[in-house]
């Protein structure tokens, strides 16, 4: 039996610990498919276009590895992927209990949905997305923190 992986987010970048999970991931599901979330609420820095192409270009050398946008109720897109893996990544002891919610509320949803929290590795541990852009916004360097695709789109967001 083909097992399939979600891994969700808004990746408003794709940072390098994004990356870690992802690959980790790779090794260990048959199909893993990023979901990135439009999320209008949290009002992205780039257009779900533009995070869906940064994460294939960052990620395009992994042949089980999918990356689609998504709008709606995480757990209903789960099925219609035929994903029984939701992958999540836990930084601290506060993601933690966020992630222990969310999952809670996933398995209420869709009882076939199984989480996985897995921890960056400690080279990725400190990086977020918010930190990133902040850093970026303030025309610091985040080559450590992001693939090159993703500096320059930083760089042109902020330069222009």
């Amino acid at each position: 039996m083909m097992i399939t992986a979600i891994y969700p987010g808004t990746f408003d970048p794709i940072t390098n610990g994004h990356i870690d999970i992802v690959r980790r991931s790779a090794k260990l599901f048959d199909k893993v498919v990023i979901s990135i979330a439009m999320s209008s609420r949290k009002q992205p820095l780039f257009t779900l276009d533009e995070r869906v192409e940064l994460v294939k270009a960052a990620l395009g050398d992994l042949d089980n590895v999918e990356v689609e946008g998504f709008k709606g109720l995480l757990a209903d897109y789960a099925k219609s992927k035929n994903a029984t893996v939701l992958i999540r990544g836990v930084r601290a002891v506060a993601d933690f209990e966020y992630e222990y919610q969310l999952a809670s509320v996933n398995r209420t949803l869709n009882p076939e949905l199984e989480s996985v929290l897995l921890t960056p590795s400690s080279e990725t541990s400190h990086i977020s997305s918010t930190i990133v852009r902040d850093v970026a916004a303030h025309d610091g360097d985040v080559s450590a923190f992001v693939p090159e695709v993703v500096k320059r789109a930083l760089d042109k967001k902020f330069n222009d």
